[in-house]
């Protein structure tokens, strides 16, 4: 049997490969190869899909997050709230920033952030949020909002997702190839909803200039360069068929009956699955059988960012967030992308079920 990836975005861009090539072409005809108007038209596009005034490309998603913290003027002697059931880059562009991560507990059906959590862990530093659409779900945005406080919406795994971006004061994006909406590369996006902090954004990722002559900030270099922007530009338009494909694989693992062996993830409109993590307290075994099976499996964030080790410093010990660390100990995440077969999704059931000795 043909082995079955975690994820396939070869599977998804094949289609287009003559379409990638003759941009690709045309990129290389102009000698455009930074900033240009493939970048601009790609930002333009991409604002007019997400419902904002501001859009603009920066060179990958880490740098999305530490530019829109600067933009905000977060730095030294700050806090920012944020997950530890996410990637490294969430907190490790706080600390790039100068402010310090501040860890909230996850809601166990959502793995997102926990409001009342937050909320008991707000302080007279606390500068902002920076909740996480994780696996493409949204975060619970209009209960995080009452707070009052800034927030940053981490959205590298939801693009497309419904509501993303329409209340954080900046949303940010990553393009990693695994993506939602993927380059060919590396490559990323910030979103503002106020003039002002977009304009600091667009000098930020250009040393802080707006002319390369005056230079009116310490900012840094990340431009999202024309090729990657050219490239996505052919991948926009097919973006929303597919994150309804990938609802669609969902609705299937649960129609062929993966919920009676394993905890599904909570279904809500809007969540695009960028992954499909289960939860077991039997992972290794279902993972080993996956293997075995020729089936890929990922776990995710295993060791949870408080208990990294660039990040003991900051004295959060083992067992103060109970959530999160139930969540590293068992989520398992099975194939998932848009275009995924029924025949790919079966053997995954069948694999599992076999695996805790479930027949099918």
């Amino acid at each position: 049997m043909q082995p079955i990836p975690l994820m396939n975005s070869k599977a998804q861009y094949a289609p287009l490969v003559d379409e990638l090539k003759e941009r690709f072409a045309a990129v290389l005809d102009s000698g455009r190869f930074i900033f240009g108007p493939e970048v601009e038209a790609f930002e333009h596009e991409a604002a007019a899909f997400l419902g904002v005034p501001h859009a603009i490309g920066v060179a990958n998603g880490t740098d999305a997050l530490v530019l829109a913290l600067e933009a905000l003027g977060i730095g030294r002697g700050d806090e920012v709230i944020c997950p530890a059931f996410t990637f490294y880059a969430t907190a490790e562009a706080i600390v790039r920033a100068g402010a310090t991560p501040v860890f909230a507990d996850v809601d166990p059906q959502t793995l997102n952030l926990d409001p009342e959590d937050v909320a008991s862990r707000v302080t007279p530093r606390t500068k902002a949020l920076m909740p996480v659409h994780l696996f493409g779900r949204v975060a619970p945005l209009a209960e995080l909002s009452e707070l009052g406080l800034p927030i940053v919406e981490d959205a590298a795994q939801a693009f497309g997702a419904e509501g993303v971006a329409q209340t954080g004061a900046c949303s940010t994006f990553s393009f990693f190839p695994s993506k939602n909406l993927f380059a060919l590369g590396d490559g990323g996006l910030v979103t503002c909803l106020d003039d002002e902090v977009a304009k600091r954004v667009r000098m930020l990722r250009f040393h802080g200039s707006h002319d390369k002559k005056t230079f009116e900030l310490v900012g840094t270099n990340s431009r999202l360069d024309a090729v990657q922007a050219a490239m996505l530009r052919v991948f926009l338009p097919y973006l929303t068929r597919w994150n309804e494909q990938r609802r669609e694989a969902a609705a299937r693992y649960a129609e062929l009956g993966l919920g009676e062996v394993v905890e599904l993830p909570l279904d809500e409109p809007g969540h695009v699955y960028h992954v499909y993590a289960v939860r077991t307290s039997r992972r290794e075994e279902i993972a080993a059988a996956l293997t075995q099976e020729g089936i890929a499996s990922g776990s995710y964030y295993t060791t949870p960012l408080h208990l990294q080790p660039a990040l003991s410093y900051l004295g959060v010990a083992e067992g103060s967030l109970p959530e999160t660390e139930r969540a590293a100990a068992e989520n398992l995440a099975v194939p998932m992308w848009a275009g995924i077969e029924l025949e790919q999704q079966e053997r995954v059931v069948e694999a599992i079920r076999a695996a805790v000795g479930v027949p099918a």
